[in-house]
């Protein structure tokens, strides 16, 4: 199966990273296409996207400043899936990314996403105190998957603080 194509570019203001594509996400070649994830309606609904986009355009995105990646590339049926080496390596490879495209909030789509990253064992949601990067501000975000069980306008909260972050800063 296909890795799914990093959306990345100099000047960014956000990076959506999550673990890994799923397997839809692998066949089509682009991020959130799996149709149980709420991610396209979380990011409108939160006023992060002025309209509601669907993962077919997730190109589009770079055009409003965000970008997206995944600490693994490779697509699986779930997080389980992934190896401590594909970890490891992704861990490196996604400093590398972030430390050259220098995007200003990086977004952790799922504690588990950042907590692989960072090595914390307890994170909070919402803006992380330090940043593993030096000068980029970190996010840690519910999961979009349709296997989350908090409730919906929670998880939409919590990236309306993000769209409110990144709203009110000066980058």
């Amino acid at each position: 199966m296909n890795e799914v194509s990093d959306h990345l570019d100099y000047g960014l203001t956000l990076v959506f990273i999550g673990f890994n594509p799923s397997l839809r996400s692998g066949e089509v070649g682009h991020h959130y296409a799996n149709p149980r994830n709420n991610f396209w309606r979380i990011l409108h609904k939160s006023g992060l996207t002025p309209r509601l986009y669907e993962a077919s355009e997730d190109g589009e995105l770079l055009k409003l400043g965000y970008g997206f990646t995944n600490i693994v590339a490779r697509p699986t049926r779930g997080a389980e899936d992934i190896t401590r080496d594909e970890y490891r390596l992704g861990r490196e490879t996604l400093r590398e990314k972030l430390a050259e495209y220098r995007p200003e909030v990086a977004c952790f789509v799922g504690k588990g996403v950042y907590t692989e990253f960072s090595g914390s064992s307890r994170v909070d949601w919402g803006l992380q105190p330090n940043s593993v990067v030096d000068g980029i501000h970190e996010f840690v975000a519910p999961s979009s998957s349709g296997l989350v069980r908090m409730p919906m306008d929670e998880i939409i909260g919590i990236y309306r603080q993000l769209n409110d972050y990144i709203s009110k800063e000066e980058f």
